[in-house]
């Protein structure tokens, strides 16, 4: 089969004034930018809010493996589906992040014939807004030095700053370092970092923003660190929360492409996996509820995480409640759970792992069983879609159908990735039955309970957690957030996405374990607090053979090595 680069390179692709129209976005509300992007003005939520709604349709998975189990591909192939039904679809997806890119796991624009274009493109600058984040985010950080400067008037505790830099990179050697070495005109002593680009609030707060006034307001309510007596100091105190939102005005607006299949998708926002939402934006989402028959989403990791961070976050702010949840689900994921093979980022698949075997299947059913739930737990009717790779046996598709109707929910075979649209048509008439059904979405928990209880909620009735555990850091921290009035805000876990529990290695869908939180932080301009429970490591590194050393220009100026 083709390279994703070579299958995307013979694309044909439409003028995206013919996306727009068949996404029903108004000519005024594109802005064409360069080749194959275009930015899709605010102006379109408010002139579109008028035609019919779609149906609402999120995509999650069961707990991946290092490489993921292919929820944009499917996501993409869906989509293509769709059209062969003879139904729009609309997809919305998040800006992959340049540091896996040209690291470990690769792009995000989708693999084989269910590939967003330009593929290159979107997995590189694209329209420009990871590096308005980097930009705005650091101007902050470059503020909040100048104000310790010219006399520190906010009273930050210079050991209680929790505004870093971030770096569209994976540079491990900047995790920790010392700002405001050399002589005195050189600014301020002390102890910072940097986390990789996607990690910063700022991209979390752009995701989530309705408005452009909507997000002056959330910039303005960013907390850069406290004071020695335990007060939050804001952006707005610094100054910082103006020059940011220049910064960031044109970033948030979508960007439409188109698929393989010229299937019309808006790429907008790239908020990491672990410690923020996981989601694509909310602005993407209110004008993609009326651009067809059918909006289809993707969250990332497992439905542990970016789904339940969907429900009780996303879904908070927009306003939108999902029609049905597909649950993407491979071979390699259920035999991964099973507890038989060793699987190492980098590395090929054991050899083992790849000879048939559908007990291996059933044995790592309890990850895939409790995830249906996670998501039948919000009141959304679950599809499973069996991703299928050239390495999978009938048989082991036929065992995870198996458990599917164990469990009493729709599952179709899926071949998207070899054969496009017309390999997820099976898929995409299981989810039109799904999405027919009443539906009777219901947030996990209310506004008004403590944080703690909505921390107990997810661990207990999401993760399968027995109770939850505070270091006296977190405590005291909690604490502090509830007097600052935070406690109304939504939760957002940050976790392992290997395990549905805290431990990597705990595999399935462990039960009779504490959840371990270690300190407790707050992203209130994005709208959210997050635990942290484990060790998360928020800029990644490179391994000893990344993408990177692959990825060049040719003699003739083309990119090569792109997957």
């Amino acid at each position: 089969m083709k390279s994703d680069l070579e299958i995307a390179r013979e694309a044909t692709l439409l003028p995206l004034s013919e996306i727009a129209t068949q996404a029903n976005i108004p000519q005024e509300c594109l802005e064409a930018y360069g080749s194959g992007t275009a930015k899709v003005s605010l102006d379109a939520v408010e002139m579109m809010s008028g035609r019919p709604r779609a149906k609402y349709v999120l995509v999650s998975a069961v707990t991946p493996t290092p490489f993921g189990e292919g929820k944009t591909t499917t996501t993409v192939g869906l989509g293509q589906g769709f059209s062969h039904l003879n139904r729009s679809a609309m997809i919305t997806l998040r800006q992959p992040s340049m540091g896996p890119t040209f690291g470990i796991k690769g792009g995000a624009a989708g693999g084989g014939y269910s590939q967003v274009v330009p593929m290159e493109l979107l997995n590189l600058h694209l329209t420009g807004d990871m590096h308005a984040v980097t930009a705005a985010h650091n101007m902050c950080a470059a503020i909040l030095d100048a104000h310790l400067y010219h006399g520190n008037k906010s009273n930050l505790d210079l050991h209680n700053i929790t505004w870093r830099r971030v770096l569209d990179i994976n540079d491990r050697a900047l995790r920790n370092i010392v700002v405001g070495l050399g002589t005195r005109l050189d600014g301020v002593p002390r102890q910072s970092g940097f986390d990789i680009t996607a990690a910063s609030e700022l991209m979390a707060l752009l995701a989530l923003s309705v408005s452009q006034a909507d997000m002056r307001q959330r910039l303005g309510r960013v907390v850069v660190g406290y004071t020695k007596d335990g007060d939050p100091v804001t952006a707005e105190e610094i100054k910082a929360a103006g020059a940011a939102a220049v910064i960031l005005k044109d970033a948030l607006k979508p960007t439409l492409m188109q698929t393989l299949e010229q299937t019309p998708v808006l790429v907008h926002t790239g908020p990491f996996g672990n410690i923020a939402t996981g989601n694509s934006s909310v602005v993407a989402d209110l004008i993609g509820i009326h651009s067809g028959d059918y909006l289809l989403t993707e969250a990332g990791f497992g439905a542990d995480m970016g789904a339940e961070r969907f429900f009780n976050i996303k879904c908070r702010v927009s306003g939108l409640h999902p029609d049905a949840a597909v649950l993407v689900c491979t071979v390699r994921a259920l035999k991964s759970q099973s507890g038989n093979h060793r699987i190492v980022a980098g590395r090929p698949l054991p050899e083992a792992m790849l000879a048939e075997n559908p007990d291996e299947v059933h044995a790592g059913s309890a990850n895939l069983r409790k995830q249906i739930q996670n998501i039948a737990l919000h009141g959304v009717s679950p599809v499973v879609a069996i991703n299928a790779f050239p390495t999978d046996f009938e048989s082991e598709h036929r065992a995870i159908a198996e458990i599917c109707a164990e469990e009493g929910v729709r599952s179709a075979v899926s071949t998207h990735f070899t054969d496009g649209g017309a390999g997820a048509v099976g898929l995409a008439e299981v989810v039109e039955e799904a999405a027919q059904e009443d539906s009777a979405f219901s947030l996990l928990y209310p506004d008004d309970v403590s944080l703690e209880d909505k921390i107990k909620a997810v661990a207990t009735k999401v993760y399968g957690a027995e109770d939850v555990s505070y270091t006296p850091a977190a405590k005291r921290q909690l604490a502090t957030y509830t007097a600052a009035g935070f406690s109304d805000l939504p939760v957002c876990i940050a976790k392992t996405h290997l395990s549905l529990s805290s431990e990597p290695k705990l595999i399935g869908a462990p039960t009779g374990w504490t959840l371990p939180v270690r300190e407790v932080r707050a992203s209130v301009g994005a709208g959210f607090l997050y635990p942290i429970c484990g060790d998360m490591r928020t800029m990644p590194g490179l391994g000893s053979a990344p993408a990177a050393f692959e990825i060049d220009l040719d003699e003739n100026g083309e990119i090569v090595g792109l997957f």
